[in-house]
């Protein structure tokens, strides 16, 4: 579904996100089979960066595994990124063998064994974060993230309980696909053309057609009047939508295959839009 990015892509990437700003890098098993966390930990040592420098967070595939997979895999996560401790450990979906609760007794095994430092989930609903909560606090722990779907163009957290409940808990959000997998760049609106060039399994994983173009059209005009204030992008206006809509509550990790991809990114956190600004791309985006 993506393209392949040469070593040298690659440290240019982590290495101009880094002077950016950028201290976090999230990653997962399923990306490549951990080729991904390998990918990450040979730029790391290339760049020289000092494991005290940095925050990495990955995931564990729960999909057709038990529980006790989590503690039997982790050696395997951390021979990949060659680390000793993970700072975020998250479980990717709740789809697994086993109860969640189940799950999060692994996790914190890892914790008392010094593997992992946090736990996290990704993709768990309100009813399954609180479920995740409740056995971490038994273990004296804390669920600290659960990673979700979250943009202008995917505002469904909002309505499911997602958002209220981790607020109510303390949980912080991570939203991934915070530019709509494309959609909030502008480009597809400027260029049709280019979703010929996008592969099929993208283009119908970003929704890449002529409704779903016409529909975001308003919020993607939107985000130009705005960065035409702040002289920025509209991609680094919609992250910073993201970023500052909510207060703390949510955090974002928007993806990046290209250098001028990742020091956009990165710039986003430099401005700051006005909560009448915030309310306008709120109102813009509401049906979605």
């Amino acid at each position: 579904m993506w393209p392949s990015l040469s070593r040298d892509e690659v440290n240019d990437i982590v290495e101009t996100s880094i002077k950016g700003g950028v201290n976090w890098f999230d990653t997962a098993e399923l990306y490549g089979w951990g080729e991904s966390e390998r990918a990450l930990a040979q730029s790391l040592r290339d760049l020289g960066v000092e494991r005290d420098e940095i925050v990495i967070a990955t995931k564990w595939w729960p999909l057709l595994r038990t529980a006790s997979s989590i503690t039997q895999t982790i050696d395997e996560r951390l021979t990949a990124l060659n680390i000793d401790s993970i700072d975020l450990y998250q479980i990717h979906n709740s789809f697994s063998f086993s109860s969640i609760s189940s799950q999060m007794r692994e996790m914190a095994k890892l914790v008392d064994q010094g593997k992992i430092k946090y736990v996290g989930v990704s993709n768990f609903s309100a009813n399954a974060m609180r479920k995740a909560h409740k056995e971490l606090r038994n273990c004296g722990l804390k669920l600290v993230s659960n990673q979700v779907n979250y943009s202008l163009l995917k505002r469904d957290i909002e309505k499911n309980g997602i958002l209220d409940t981790a607020k109510e808990l303390g949980v912080s959000l991570i939203a991934y696909s915070p530019l709509g997998r494309g959609l909030l760049t502008g480009k597809f609106h400027d260029n049709p053309e280019l979703i010929k060039k996008r592969h099929i399994f993208r283009r119908y994983y970003a929704s890449l057609n002529e409704s779903k173009i016409k529909k975001s059209l308003t919020v993607v005009e939107a985000l130009k009047s705005i960065a035409l204030k702040y002289q920025v992008t509209p991609s680094q206006v919609a992250l910073n939508w993201v970023i500052n809509s909510n207060g703390d509550t949510i955090v974002t990790i928007p993806g990046a295959t290209k250098v001028g991809q990742a020091g956009d990114n990165a710039e986003a956190m430099k401005f700051e839009m006005s909560q009448d600004e915030i309310s306008f791309l709120n109102e813009v985006s509401a049906s979605f």
